[in-house]
């Protein structure tokens, strides 16, 4: 403590680069503070710096196992940012001066690069606008913000006396339950599960909280109804929805497109107070849509779109600018090149011609060369073991495929199997059947030369926010991924696209995610390149994620496997 305040004083208005001197670690007695990266201007991106208490004095049964340890690393990165908001000034000068920083985290629990905890201490990875005024260095603001703020938050957000332990306990416990559930829908034939009493409506289009006043709890059907034993909340029931399609109908307005997000997010655990905590789904879930405009290389949609005009086959589809159904086959596609096992798909965002053509269509339009969605729900179940959730309001011919029917009113949900079968023999359908059987796409080999990360004398990948990746002089749009969570995950899929890029030689597409989150469950996140400092804005995507950004990279060139 007395070298960092010796080299604070004597490197007092000095130019901002004498901050530089500070770099390396700095035993203040109940921690360490590491200065891992200065930035080079007050108005640069803030210094990189690491926290790491002298022991860890927590409840060893708090981070005991994988999940565990996940949650509690979660727990604790919110408490510091609870601790940096109730204690840091901020604005101390030019520029960034005085700010403090730790990786805000969303309404889920994911693993990170935010917070470690070890069995001897507990390490918190942040960002310090070291303080200047003009371009010159404050030491004495310096000294507030790294000698009395810093140890305050480690205080209030790094040990046992600063932070509540009953939460902590219910954080932890609340992830392992939901981890519990999620492992426990294989086993039972189900593909997701929707807890009694959950609050599946969001404040507003704009914010992922839970709505507080007006919103109906989730009460199952009785005859979805499932009891499940979790290992700390015990017998926990809920709605069920089996293997195979699920049809989700009702009027508008009604809750159907509310549920349906509620289970797209259910790949994820909840924090508590969320309101899903415990609504899951299986973990590869992907959300179908339609997507025009965007990018597709050599994908095999074949099974979905016949030859086009001009006898061009769709086996090795690849398109700069594709329309709605083109790229919601595409869509489709690429989720089973990566291996899902559930489709999410809303009416509403989905290509109508797509969907389903009627019987006066198909009299007019004899060239037709897309198989519509409602012929394909069945052999994807019974040829792929591909289930799927679909979501419906105006297409009634659904009911002639579903195995059953979830019926929403006045945002209850209903069992309305046997009604959709008095409706069937009312109103009978005119669909023909489907293909029968339905071959998986055709894979690809993804070429890493194809993707240029140069821009200038830099390569660059990197996230962009949530919704989009820089790659070299590419900016990716991933706008439509609405599984996507958080900006950490975004940009640790642009530094795994990145990894790839630098390789020499092609590899199957659904081998890169697959390689890469491997080698993160060996060795941890840190293990992704591109950063200088520590890593501590990193979260774990999945697989279905990094696959679909590679997919729109619209440099990216494949080759048959």
């Amino acid at each position: 403590m007395r070298r960092l305040k010796s080299t604070l004083d004597r490197i007092d208005r000095k130019g901002y680069g004498a901050y530089k001197d500070l770099q390396g670690s700095h035993d203040l007695g109940e921690f360490t503070l590491y200065i891992d990266r200065v930035q080079r201007d007050p108005f640069a991106p803030p210094s990189l710096v690491r926290v790491r208490t002298s022991e860890n004095r927590f409840d060893p049964a708090l981070f005991e196992n994988p999940v565990r340890r996940v949650a509690f690393e979660d727990f604790l990165t919110r408490e510091v940012a609870r601790a940096v908001r109730d204690t840091v000034r901020g604005n101390r000068g030019s520029g960034g001066s005085g700010r403090v920083e730790i990786q805000r985290p969303s309404q889920v629990v994911l693993p990170r690069t935010s917070m470690v905890v070890a069995e001897d201490y507990v390490e918190a990875r942040m960002a310090v606008g070291l303080p200047a005024q003009g371009r010159s260095v404050d030491a004495r603001a310096a000294r507030a913000v790294l000698l009395e703020e810093l140890p305050e938050v480690v205080r209030r957000g790094l040990t046992p006396a600063g932070v509540d332990q009953g939460k902590a306990r219910l954080h932890v416990e609340t992830v392992e339950d939901t981890d519990h559930l999620r492992r426990l829908l294989p086993g039972l034939g189900l593909v997701a599960f929707v807890a009694d009493g959950s609050v599946l409506p969001r404040e507003s289009g704009a914010s992922d909280l839970p709505l507080g006043e007006g919103a109906v709890p989730f009460e199952s059907p009785a005859e979805f109804r499932v009891r499940v034993e979790l290992p700390n909340r015990g017998e926990v029931s809920g709605m069920g929805i089996p293997e195979g399609v699920t049809l989700v109908a009702g009027g508008g307005f009604h809750g159907k497109s509310t549920l349906l997000s509620a289970l797209a997010w259910g790949v994820y655990d909840h924090v508590p107070g969320d309101g899903r905590e415990l609504v899951v789904a299986r973990p590869d879930a992907v959300k179908i849509r339609a997507e025009d405009g965007r990018s597709v290389a050599g994908v095999d949609i074949s099974a979905m779109i016949g030859d086009l005009p001009g006898s061009k086959p769709t086996r090795e589809f690849s398109t700069p600018n594709a329309s709605g159904s083109t790229s919601q086959a595409a869509n489709i596609a690429e989720a089973l090149e990566v291996g899902t096992t559930l489709l999410l798909v809303d009416e509403d965002t989905s290509a109508t011609n797509f969907m389903i053509r009627d019987e006066r269509m198909r009299e007019l339009v004899r060239k037709e060369p897309i198989s519509p969605f409602i012929e394909l729900v069945r052999p994807l179940y019974e040829t792929l073991g591909v289930s799927t959730v679909v979501v419906v309001g105006g297409v009634g011919d659904y009911l002639d495929v579903a195995d059953r029917v979830i019926l929403l009113e006045d945002y209850a949900a209903h069992d309305a199997t046997g009604r959709a079968a008095e409706v069937r023999e009312k109103f009978p359908g005119l669909a023909p059947p489907g293909p029968g059987k339905l071959r998986p796409p055709a894979p690809r080999r993804a070429l890493p030369a194809s993707i240029d990360l140069r821009r200038g004398k830099r390569e660059t990948a990197r996230g962009r926010g949530l919704h989009a990746i820089e790659l070299g002089r590419e900016r990716v749009d991933l706008a439509y991924l609405e599984q996507l969570a958080e900006p950490g995950q975004t940009e640790a899929v642009a530094r795994i696209i990145g990894g790839f890029a630098g390789g020499r030689s092609g590899r199957p597409a659904y081998e890169i995610p697959a390689s890469a989150l491997a080698d993160i469950a060996e060795n941890g996140l840190d293990t992704l390149g591109g950063y200088r400092g520590h890593p501590g804005e990193l979260s774990l995507p999945r697989a279905q994620e990094i696959a679909a950004a590679l997919n729109r990279v619209r440099s990216l060139r494949v080759e048959p496997d």
